[in-house]
């Protein structure tokens, strides 16, 4: 059993951060709200998503799986104007997720959740550098090296206790810097790693321009980049791998 009604603006923001990594994936259904963990088809980039039920008008289960085709679920959301509430209903029987905004009422068929995927194990990681910024910061870095690369490099300078990030291409080059006045908080640790700007440029786009981001960062290892959704009542975290480096 799973019956919600949560307001289409947290609902989208929830699925866009996972879809921006996959097509498809499980919703674990728990008391305490509902969780998604996926990993793209590469093995390149993860995704783990907590919506608490405090984040919707009403929550009601019992439990379980469901595995959704997510660009069909965001385009029933999508119809939702700002503001407008969902109503999500699980049948059971049909193994059909209802959807209801408003006068406007949807079916959608769900995938055999033992077909999607396997969930990833996200590995705990005790990183160095732990720099906290604001997503605007995020998104102006990763435009910066699009300008001329396909790849950017994130690392902190331990000593003169500043985030960097840089970008080469053939013929052109980008270095941003920011101190830790510039950042909302530094834990200072040498790390440097590489990553394609592909997948970066993808999670950004789920990053909320306000939204406080947590970057956890080592000497090539992957990076983890946490931030809240639904006013704090929810929560993603992003892990990208690195391109190693060859001598």
């Amino acid at each position: 059993m799973f019956k919600a009604i949560v307001s289409a603006d947290t609902l989208g923001d929830a699925l866009d951060s996972v879809s921006v990594l996959v097509d498809e994936c499980k919703i674990r259904l728990e008391e305490e709200g509902l969780t998604i963990r996926a990993v793209d088809p590469a093995n390149v980039g993860m995704v783990d998503l907590t919506l608490d039920a405090a984040a919707f008008e009403s929550y009601e289960t019992d439990g379980g799986v469901i595995g959704v085709n997510l660009s069909r679920l965001e385009e029933f959301v999508g119809m939702a104007d700002a503001g407008q509430l969902v109503q999500l209903e699980l049948d059971e029987e049909t193994r059909k997720l209802h959807v209801q905004i408003e006068g406007l009422e949807g079916t959608l068929a769900l995938i055999d959740p033992d077909s999607i995927r396997q969930e990833p194990d996200l590995p705990d990681l005790d990183l160095p550098a732990n720099v906290v910024v604001e997503g605007a910061d995020i998104a102006r870095a990763v435009k910066a090296a699009d300008m001329v690369s396909d790849h950017i490099a994130l690392g902190v300078d331990a000593d003169e206790e500043l985030f960097y990030v840089d970008a080469e291409g053939d013929t052109d080059d980008v270095h941003l810097e920011l101190t830790r006045e510039d950042l909302i908080d530094l834990t200072a640790g040498d790390a440097r790693s590489l990553f394609s700007l592909d997948y970066l440029q993808d999670m950004n786009k789920a990053i909320p321009s306000d939204a406080e981001v947590t970057m956890e960062l080592g000497e090539e290892f992957p990076v983890k980049l946490h931030f809240d959704i639904a006013e704090g009542e929810g929560s993603v975290t992003f892990m990208l791998a690195p391109r190693i480096q060859s001598d």
